[in-house]
């Protein structure tokens, strides 16, 4: 009988060890296939990320976290993104309701988006024209209005027969001072200079810094980056538009400020400054995509960015 006994007690206790190793193997599991969805649940966004663009980046302005980047230190080509340090020096050297006698026509008479030779405007608006509607000869009054001031303070400018060296030596000794170390400008809009150089370098990194700068110091003297079109008036009623070069406008919510460029040497660039939530900026960059490759590249980034900070 008592061998019996220990037979059965030993049968039981076998069954019990065996039921909960199952049960600790079915626990295992559970816990591996939730360990499983949640990492696919904050798979990063950006590692499936095609664009057309030579070169990107992307931070998180409240962090400083990069987000994506792509060729990020590689110089290239700036074009008219060039002409946001240019607004940066002219707001440094003028007020922006110093008024402007225009110096000669950008564009023929008729024309929607122009500035006519003789008409008095604040340099505010210059500045506005300019980078709304991305306007090479507003880029060149404003840098022979800024000449003259920033000879006077830094004599040390150099001259020359063009009348916007000077301000073109503050644009790079403000590179300089923010420490962009692959940036330069030859001239003040970004322009090719030929077929084989351009106006104005840079990296995808140092933009990105640019912008940030830009939109903590000035964020009111490029306000009207976020708008389609503007109609803006002279000091005498004249009247012009401004048309928004940045066709993405629509595809990114809670826009702060955005530049594009676009030339043969650097194809399509485009950097933005935008809010992801409350008070959270983040600067996006691509350089060196096609004309409308800039545009889809940065809806694909800012899709991502926001999938990126939700996750967190």
């Amino acid at each position: 009988m008592p061998a019996l006994f220990y037979i059965v007690v030993c049968i039981s206790l076998c069954g019990l060890v065996s039921f909960f190793a199952v049960f600790t193997y079915l626990d295992h599991r559970a816990l591996a296939e939730e360990t499983q969805l949640a990492a696919a649940a904050h798979t990063d966004p950006f590692a499936s990320l095609v664009i057309e663009a030579q070169a990107a980046f992307v931070v998180d302005l409240k962090s400083g976290r990069v987000l994506y980047q792509k060729n990020p230190d590689v110089q290239l080509p700036l074009a008219s993104i060039t002409k946001v340090p240019l607004a940066l020096v002219v707001a440094g050297e003028l007020t922006t309701d110093s008024i402007v006698t225009i110096p000669f026509d950008t564009a023929p008479a008729g024309s929607r988006e122009r500035l006519a030779r003789g008409e008095k405007w604040r340099v505010g608006d210059i500045i506005t024209f300019t980078l709304v509607s991305s306007s090479n000869d507003g880029a060149k009054i404003l840098a022979y209005a800024a000449n003259a001031a920033v000879r006077n303070h830094s004599p040390e400018a150099p001259k020359g027969e063009h009348g916007d060296e000077a301000t073109i030596w503050q644009m790079n000794n403000l590179a300089r001072k923010l420490g962009l170390t692959e940036t330069y400008f030859l001239n003040s809009s970004g322009l090719d200079i030929s077929t084989t150089q351009s106006g104005a370098y840079g990296s995808a990194r140092d933009v990105a810094h640019i912008f940030a700068y830009a939109a903590s110091s000035s964020p009111d003297l490029f306000s009207g980056t976020t708008r389609d079109g503007l109609l803006l008036s002279d000091e005498n009623g004249h009247t012009t538009r401004a048309s928004n070069t940045n066709e993405a406008l629509g595809e990114i919510p809670g826009l702060i400020m955005g530049k594009t460029g676009f030339t043969d040497l650097a194809g399509g660039n485009l950097a933005v400054v935008f809010d992801v939530g409350l008070a959270r900026p983040v600067v996006a960059v691509v350089l060196g995509s096609g004309y409308e490759g800039r545009f889809s590249d940065m809806e694909k980034i800012v899709s991502r960015t926001r999938e990126a900070i939700a996750q967190e």
